[in-house]
């Protein structure tokens, strides 16, 4: 009999010690200096560990994450990247890190596999070429090696994204729905990917609406509500701190736990 969505056991972490590499401490942004988004977020990942992120449409979900890689800037609190403060050494805390958005956009005019060279010159990878062929093996790929990225489909380029942010093999990866796009196969490709990244020592952070790929590959979650975090730790901590129901499911916990968007 399969276990349900309530009952089913938590990822256990791969070792009993687990260094954080990816230290974030209480972010905030602002836009337009009036409209605070993020409510001083606090996450911690330890290396080997998978941690997602959840919450409604509009829950700064997709902001966490961008402020986490340095894309939009963080107005209040510190990111540390293995031990590196994003703002004060920015270019070192990036080259352990991967990001990949929920829809990637490659190069028009680069081959699949000239985008795996790019990114390697960008990191400084050294003889990645056998490590590349295996990824494209690895992500389906390879029959797609010379063609072009404005070519591939939107499966396709979530493929490419998660082959070029493995090759240099980081400390933190950040994902934004990383399944969106793909196909049954490759869902269950990107999955098994991911957990090995994990094993391999790699702290990971995801975000995505789908509760059951959570309660599949998470170790700890982050839930957020109009910016403000709710919750951080694992599925068990949640059941016992949240005056939720014990044995409760990760949709009953979230939906215990957050607000319904406004009425238009």
């Amino acid at each position: 009999m399969r276990p349900s969505d309530s009952t089913r056991a938590a990822p256990q972490a791969t070792a009993s010690v687990h260094a954080v590499v990816l230290n974030v401490n209480g972010i905030e942004v602002i836009y337009n200096h009036v409209i605070l988004v993020l409510k001083g977020v606090s996450l911690q990942v330890p290396q080997g560990q998978i941690a997602a992120i959840l919450g409604g449409n509009g829950a700064g979900k997709t902001t966490t994450l961008r402020s986490i890689c340095g894309i939009l800037p963080i107005q209040r609190g510190t990111v540390r990247i293995a031990g590196v403060d994003l703002v004060q050494r920015e270019r070192e805390a990036k080259q352990n890190l991967a990001w990949i958005p929920d829809d990637p956009q490659p190069f028009e005019t680069l081959t699949v596999h000239e985008h795996l060279r790019f990114h390697a010159a960008l990191y400084g990878v050294e003889a990645w070429q056998s490590h590349g062929d295996r990824l494209l093996e690895r992500f389906e790929l390879a029959h797609k090696r010379d063609a072009l990225g404005g070519e591939l489909s939107r499966g396709m380029r979530q493929k490419l994204a998660l082959a070029c942010a493995w090759l240099h093999q980081p400390r933190v990866v950040l994902m934004d729905e990383p399944l969106s796009g793909l196909d049954p196969r490759g869902i269950r490709s990107a999955k098994l990917a991911i957990q090995e990244l994990a094993a391999s020592g790699s702290a990971v952070v995801l975000s995505t609406h789908l509760l059951g790929l959570i309660e599949e590959l998470a170790h700890r979650i982050l839930i957020l509500d109009n910016g403000r975090k709710i919750f951080e730790g694992t599925l068990d901590q949640a059941r016992g701190s949240l005056s939720v129901a014990p044995g409760s499911s990760l949709e009953e916990i979230f939906f215990a736990v957050t607000q319904p968007p406004p009425a238009p």
